[in-house]
């Protein structure tokens, strides 16, 4: 009897042993790390608009901490739309084939330990229609051309940086968007700036950095 009782422990023993690996896997950890593509434009009025936007972003969750570091850069330049509003003075009209005309500039846009927030009711809707994932809200520092940025003077600007997914890809989407009392809504209005997560990855991922 005792025979029996031990053989069934073993052989009980060895499944749960097996099984180690699978559950593991079912509890692996969220990525902390996230990086991405922003491609959008302002609106055209009341930015001296439209402003085509192109950049590449990341952010950084530091769990332990509960807060996360986001940063952003940039390209800004007129697109064909504005040089077609605004050819210049006929008979020769300098903007149509003049690049400075469309004013080519960057920004930097750092935040850095700001709080995470996984209550993403306040984030822009998308459509089609996706999950929030968190949100981070923070004061952030803009540069112009590495430089402060011309509405720096003005005061501090706040950012509400959203990640949402979808049912086939988890965090899929990404929005930057200036709260409407921020000096920065002057440049970048205040609709929502959307980019991509093109690749989200663990701490132990070690050749997400080659990517």
């Amino acid at each position: 009897m005792n025979s029996n009782i031990s053989k069934w422990a073993v052989r009980m023993f060895a499944v749960s042993v097996l099984a180690l690996p699978f559950a593991a896997l079912a509890q692996a950890p969220k990525p902390d790390h996230f990086k991405g593509i922003i491609n959008d434009y302002t609106p055209a009025t009341g930015v001296s608009g439209p402003w085509e936007m192109h950049g590449v972003w990341s952010l950084k969750l530091k769990r332990d901490s509960g807060k996360a570091d986001f940063s952003a850069v940039m390209t800004m330049e007129h697109p064909d739309s504005w040089i077609a509003l605004n050819p210049g003075n006929p008979p020769n009209p300098p903007n149509i084939d003049n690049p400075a005309a469309r004013s080519p500039h960057t920004h930097h846009i750092t935040i850095t330990d700001a709080i995470v927030s996984y209550d993403t009711s306040a984030c822009p809707v998308d459509t089609p229609a996706t999950t929030g994932r968190f949100v981070i809200t923070s004061e952030a520092s803009i540069t112009g051309n590495g430089s402060p940025a011309p509405f720096e003077s003005k005061g501090p600007s706040t950012l509400q940086v959203c990640v949402t997914g979808g049912t086939e890809v988890e965090f899929s989407n990404v929005t930057l968007t200036f709260t409407t009392t921020s000096p920065a809504t002057g440049h970048f209005g205040s609709q929502p700036i959307h980019g991509v997560v093109r690749f989200p990855r663990r701490s132990d991922d070690q050749d997400w950095d080659r990517r």
